[in-house]
């Protein structure tokens, strides 16, 4: 197969949602549709001892949530096809924002009783910022819902973006009878069974009498939405679903594998193959000969008993092959990666090509960074992999003097991660660690504790805002570093920091000093 075409049968993207939504069960059923697993785990069943397969840190596993963004990969139908699993609790969407700058489409789960959430707001907004094509799936029908237009009305209000049913749903809860899929005119009746995947049954007329022989009653009724349907939402445009105006929607049960089939089979369709990449120098197009890539995710012990530290991947243009010399752009060296890895969730092999689209991992002992470009020479930087100003802050110290150096990595490869930040308080010496929510210390704590064995002991920081200064003015910057020295600290890069304890504190630093730039995301 040539070099285009492997590009064109890629299809990368990310599965996105409020926590609860079941965007973990509905990324284990497209694996199951896609051959790469055999049983899929209720995420949270405690009678299937094996989790979800895209949940495989421990703490995830106990909590039943997504912590990491998971990269999966499989072939279905001539398509490769890599789903990226993002943590739906909002104390991690830094991580769920990086990684949708290494998608090239989105599939939002919304859960059908409870509409859309504030997480799915946010999450939204990133997308259309982007221009990133959205499809939306609305899970869980086979409990009691909102009505299907309604649902609909809420998520063009609420997301700004237009919809177009794609397939249809026959009633809801212990009604639910199935969908009619509208993209490919098929009926699929629903039985609740979780391993089994059930044909679907071709019917292009529903006007006709057959119909009434497999769902009764109901008959009339899905006839008069269908009406209303087509009468209502414009016909589906293929170009307006790319330019991130159009979100197709779907519905199902993901527990039951149930619509998930219609889904993948019009994704691999209609989702587009790798888009253009943006960096500071100029646009680069994956059909271009020379390899390029960027990093936007770092993970550490992905394989706890052999400390592993994987960087992700996501390659833009060219073709990548194993053992050639690339550019690590930040440092300037050449570095040659003898072990790319492919990812079914914990799982990896060994590749040794990869086109646009695809995620690869590195193995890495500390020298790559999120953000950090790799080309085949040219001097590129890509954007939009900032890390935000955390909300809450608190000294870290540690509570077993004998593991000072296990606490010392753990915290120095958890922050590559992207998990918190960093910040060394440049009066005293002691570290901050800075997060957007609470549940994140939590994390913090659980993995050191249990991947480096080391304990570590939080103390409350009061701390407005964390802000990356900024001055062309050295005397001006000096004065001000003088100044505030008590409040002062560097990043993880060095990088010189204002912990300003309140808005009130921070506004009067601005107005006094003018010649200040002050950056509440480290991408400046």
């Amino acid at each position: 197969m040539g070099f285009l075409d492997e590009i064109k049968r890629r299809r990368t993207f990310g599965i996105v949602s409020h926590p609860d939504a079941g965007k973990t069960t509905l990324t284990e059923k497209l694996l199951l549709f896609g051959g790469a697993i055999r049983v899929a785990g209720a995420v949270k069943s405690n009678k299937i001892k094996k989790g979800a397969t895209s949940d495989f840190m421990e703490i995830e596993r106990q909590r039943g949530i997504s912590v990491a963004t998971s990269v999966m990969g499989f072939e279905y139908r001539d398509y490769k096809v890599n789903i990226l699993d993002t943590p739906g609790h909002q104390d991690f969407q830094e991580d769920t924002f990086r990684t949708l700058t290494a998608v090239d489409s989105v599939i939002i789960v919304i859960d059908a009783a409870k509409g859309v959430e504030a997480q799915t707001e946010k999450l939204m907004n990133v997308c259309r910022m982007r221009k990133t094509p959205v499809i939306v799936f609305i899970n869980k029908m086979d409990r009691p819902t909102q009505d299907s237009f309604e649902l609909l009305d809420e998520i063009e209000n609420q997301l700004q973006i237009k919809t177009r049913p794609l397939s249809w749903p026959i009633n809801n809860g212990p009604d639910f009878k199935g969908v009619y899929n509208i993209y490919n005119k098929s009926l699929r009746l629903f039985e609740a069974n979780v391993q089994e995947i059930n044909p679907g049954i071709d019917f292009e007329d529903v006007n006709s009498p057959e119909l009434e022989q497999y769902i009764g009653d109901d008959a009339d009724v899905l006839r008069e939405e269908l009406e209303l349907v087509e009468g209502v939402y414009p016909e589906f445009d293929h170009q307006e679903y790319l330019k991130g105006n159009l979100a197709p929607v779907f519905f199902g049960s993901a527990l039951y594998s149930f619509g998930v089939q219609e889904l993948l089979d019009a994704f691999v369709e209609i989702a587009p193959s790798p888009r253009p990449s943006m960096t500071e120098e100029r646009e680069v197009k994956p059909e271009e000969n020379e390899f390029s890539g960027f990093i936007f995710k770092i993970h550490a012990n992905i394989d706890p008993n052999h400390r592993s530290r994987i960087a992700f991947v996501k390659i833009c243009s060219g073709k990548f092959e194993r053992n050639k010399p690339y550019k690590h752009i930040r440092s300037g060296k050449a570095i040659r990666i003898s072990s790319p890895t492919a990812f079914m969730a914990s799982q990896r092999e060994i590749v040794d090509e990869a086109y646009p689209g695809d995620i690869i991992g590195v193995p890495d002992s500390g020298n790559l960074v999120i953000g950090d470009s790799i080309t085949s020479g040219e001097d590129i930087h890509f954007k939009g992999l900032p890390s935000f100003s955390p909300e809450m802050f608190r000294y870290i110290e540690n509570a077993d003097p004998m593991k000072s150096k296990q606490l010392a990595k753990g915290v120095d490869q958890l922050m590559d991660e992207g998990v918190a930040q960093l910040f060394t308080n440049q009066f005293n010496g002691r570290k901050i660690i800075g997060t957007v929510g609470q549940l994140q210390f939590e994390v913090i704590e659980y993995r050191l504790l249990h991947e480096y064995g080391a304990k570590c002991r939080f103390e409350n920081l009061p701390m407005h805002k964390a802000c990356w200064i900024e001055c062309n003015n050295p005397k001006t910057l000096s004065e001000f570093k003088k100044r505030k020295h008590q409040k002062m600290a560097v990043d993880k890069r060095g990088r010189d920091v204002f912990m300003a304890d309140s808005s009130f504190i921070l506004q009067m630093a601005q107005d006094e000093f003018k010649d200040i730039k002050f950056h509440f995301t480290s991408e400046f």
